[in-house]
C-alpha cells in the first residue's frame, strides 16, 4: 500500500515508516520544504496549504504531526502553537483529502487520552465523554479538525495516545536518565494513574487501526492495565537497579512547569476497549515488559 504520513521525523513516525517499509509498503512523507524524492510530498500546515497531486493514490493516511506538549514552558505563546500546529494541520490535511477525486480509504488522526481530563480512580474508555481542561480542550478541537475528511466518506479513526514508553523520545525518555542516575522518584502523591503504551505496540496498533474497517472514531492507544506512577517508580528502579528515593512534590513540580504540572499531576485510567474488541494483541501488555522492551529496542 501506498500510505501518507505527517510527523514522519517524530518518534512514532519514525518507528511507523521502519515498519511500513520493511513489508514492502511505500511510506510517503510530508514534508514542510520542496520534495527531494517521490516518497515525499510538501505541505505548509499553518498556511493550510498541502500539494494533493502527491497523495494521488494514496490508500491511507497516518496524521502525527503537531508541536511537542511537553518541549516548552505552557505559555501563552506557546499553548497557541501546540492549538494552531494541531488543529489548522489537520483541518488544512482532511479538506485536502476530501478534495481529491479518489481520497484514501482510511484516514488514522493523532489524539490523545488528555480528552478525558483528570479521572481520578474512575476508568475511562471511548464511551466517557470529555473532561476539562486545556488538554482536554485542545484534543476535542484536534478530532472535530478532521471533519471534511470523514463528511467526503473516508474511515475516520482518531487514535487517543497514552504515554508512549521508550528511550528515543516522548515523555519517557526522560524518566530514563533520572533513573540511571539514581534521581528518579514518584512525582506528587504517586497515586495518579499513568496510562502507557509500549512503542512496538503503538505502531502495531495503528497498523491495526489502518486495515481493520470495522474502526472508526476514537480509539484509546493504551496497554490494558493502566499502573500509577508509584507503580512505575518501582519498575523503574528494578529495572535499572537503582534506587527510587527521590520525590517531586506537587508545589515543586508547579513552580517548575507551571501550568503543565498539573497535567502531569493527573490521573488518567483510560482502558484500550475498541482495540481489544477489535482483535488486537499487545505484545508488551504490563509496565515492565514495555520498559524492557525500550532498554532492548536498538534501532
Amino acid at each position: 500500500m501506498r500510505i501518507a504520513i505527517t510527523g514522519s521525523t517524530g518518534l512514532i513516525g519514525r518507528a511507523l515508516v521502519r515498519s511500513l517499509t520493511a513489508d514492502g509498503h511505500q511510506a510517503v512523507r510530508l514534508v514542510r520544504r520542496p520534495p527531494r524524492s517521490a516518497t515525499e510530498v510538501e505541505w505548509d500546515p499553518e498556511r493550510q496549504w498541502v500539494d494533493t497531486d502527491g497523495l494521488a493514490g494514496c490508500e491511507g493516511v497516518v496524521h502525527l504531526a503537531g508541536a511537542g506538549i511537553g518541549d516548552h514552558r505552557w505559555t501563552a505563546a506557546y499553548k497557541k502553537k501546540i492549538r494552531d500546529s494541531r488543529v489548522l494541520g489537520t483541518a488544512a490535511l482532511a479538506e485536502a483529502l476530501a478534495s481529491l477525486d479518489t481520497p484514501p480509504r482510511v484516514l488514522v488522526s493523532g489524539s490523545a487520552i488528555g480528552i478525558y481530563g483528570d479521572t481520578g480512580d474512575r476508568q475511562a474508555d471511548e464511551s466517557t465523554p470529555p473532561g476539562h481542561g486545556f488538554l482536554a480542550d485542545l484534543c476535542q478541537e484536534w478530532e472535530e479538525a478532521a471533519g471534511a475528511a470523514a463528511e467526503a466518506g473516508v474511515r475516520t479513526v482518531f487514535a487517543r495516545t497514552g504515554l508512549v514508553v521508550s528511550r528515543d523520545g516522548g515523555a519517557w525518555a526522560k524518566l530514563f536518565p533520572l533513573f540511571r542516575f539514581g534521581l528518579g522518584g514518584r512525582l506528587g502523591s504517586g497515586r495518579q494513574f499513568w496510562s502507557f503504551i509500549a512503542l512496538h505496540d503503538h505502531v502495531a496498533a495503528l497498523r491495526h487501526l489502518l486495515d481493520t474497517e470495522s474502526l472508526s472514531g476514537p480509539v484509546n492507544l493504551t496497554a490494558p492495565v493502566p499502573v500509577t506512577n508509584r507503580e512505575v517508580t518501582a519498575v523503574m528502579g528494578r529495572v535499572l537497579h537503582r534506587p527510587t528515593l527521590c520525590t517531586a512534590p506537587a508545589p515543586a513540580l508547579r513552580l517548575a512547569l507551571g501550568e503543565m504540572a498539573d497535567d502531569v499531576l493527573a490521573s488518567q485510567r483510560v482502558l484500550p476497549r475498541r482495540l481489544l474488541d477489535s482483535g488486537f494483541s499487545f505484545a508488551f501488555p504490563d509496565v515492565e515488559s514495555a520498559v524492557r522492551a525500550a532498554l532492548t529496542d536498538t534501532r
